[in-house]
C-alpha cells in the first residue's frame, strides 16, 4: 500500500520500534494502574512523533546517497516527491506536538532530547565509525525502554536493562549484516570496515548474550516471585524468534527491523505465542 508522501516521510511502520516503551509496563504487570498506563502511552506517542522528526532530518541529509539505493530511492525526499521546505515544516510540527504530548514530564523530555542529540551525532558523523554506529542505534532502543520505566515511574529491572541492551545490539549488528547483501555501490560507507565474517561474530555474540540474560531473568527469584513459572516457558519462544530472525538476516532481510518483523509469519507467530503465554493468564486473573 502506497502512503501519501508526507505520511510516508514519517515512516509510521517504524513506530513498531517504540514498543520497547511498553517493556516496563508489561514486566511490572502495571497495566491495572491507569495513571502509569497513561504515562507509558504518552511516552509511546512522544517517541513516535520525535522519531518521525528524526527520520525526516536523516532522510534529508541522506537523500543523495538514498537515490542510489535499490529501495531507499523511493523515499519521498530521495525521489523528489516531497521538497525540503515541506519536510522541515513537518519535522518542526512533529517536535512541537511531541513536547505538548509530554505534558511537562521532564524525565521523558530529557530522554527524547538525548535521543534527538544522539541521532544528530549519528547522522552527521558517528554513523561512519564502526561499532560506535551500532551502539548509537542500540542507545535509541534503550532510551525508549527507559522512557517507559523511569519516565513513567516504573523502576527498571536490572535483568530487563541487560536483556534490552544485548537485544538492541543484536538488532543493530543484524541490520548491518543485512546491508552487506546490497550491491557495493548502494552500501553505507561504514560497511567497508565491517567484514561479513566479523559481523557474523557480532551477531552471534549479542544473540547469545540476549538469550543468556533473558533466561537468567526468567529464572531469577524476583521474576519467579512476580510472574511464576510462565516466564520460563517463554524462553524457547524467544530462542526460536531470534534464530528465525538471524535466518532472515542471512537471506538479505533485517535491514528494516520494523517491516521485517511484521513480514515473517513465523516471527509474528512467535510474538503472539509469547503474549499468550505471558500476558493472557494475568489478564484472565483480572476478570
Amino acid at each position: 500500500m502506497h502512503l501519501p508522501p508526507l505520511l510516508a516521510l514519517m515512516r509510521p511502520h517504524q513506530w513498531l520500534k517504540n514498543v520497547f516503551v511498553f517493556a516496563g509496563l508489561v514486566f511490572s504487570q502495571s497495566w491495572h494502574d491507569a495513571e502509569r498506563v497513561t504515562l507509558v502511552l504518552s511516552a509511546f506517542g512522544v517517541f513516535c512523533l520525535f522519531s518521525s522528526a528524526v527520520y525526516i532530518v536523516n532522510d534529508w541529509r541522506d537523500r543523495d546517497s538514498d537515490a542510489l539505493h535499490p529501495t531507499k530511492r523511493l523515499r519521498p525526499l530521495a525521489s523528489g516527491a516531497v521538497g525540503p521546505a515541506a519536510a522541515f515544516t513537518l519535522a518542526a510540527l512533529l517536535l512541537v506536538g511531541g513536547v505538548v504530548l509530554a505534558n511537562g514530564n521532564r524525565t521523558l523530555l530529557g530522554l527524547v532530547g538525548l535521543y534527538v542529540a544522539s541521532n544528530a551525532a549519528y547522522s552527521w558523523r558517528l554513523k561512519q565509525v564502526p561499532v560506535v554506529d551500532v551502539f548509537i542505534i542500540a542507545l535509541g532502543f534503550m532510551l525508549r525502554l527507559l522512557a517507559g520505566t523511569v519516565g513513567a515511574g516504573i523502576p527498571p529491572s536490572r535483568w530487563l536493562i541487560l536483556t534490552g541492551i544485548f537485544a538492541a545490539l543484536f538488532l543493530g549488528f543484524s541490520k548491518r549484516r543485512a546491508e552487506t547483501f546490497h550491491a557495493v555501490a548502494s552500501q553505507r560507507s561504514v560497511l567497508e570496515h565491517y567484514p561479513p565474517a566479523l559481523l557474523d561474530v557480532y551477531v552471534a555474540v549479542t544473540m547469545t548474550a540476549t538469550l543468556m540474560t533473558y533466561s537468567l531473568f526468567a529464572t531469577s527469584p524476583e521474576s519467579q516471585a512476580q510472574h511464576g513459572e510462565r516466564l520460563v516457558y517463554t524462553v524457547p519462544i524467544v530462542i526460536f524468534g531470534m534464530l528465525r530472525y538471524a535466518y532472515q538476516v542471512h537471506r538479505g532481510r533485517g535491514e528494516d527491523v520494523a517491516s521485517d518483523l511484521l513480514r515473517d509469519p513465523w516471527i509474528a507467530a512467535a510474538l503472539v505465542a509469547w503474549l499468550l503465554v505471558f500476558i493472557a493468564p494475568s489478564l484472565a486473573a483480572l476478570k
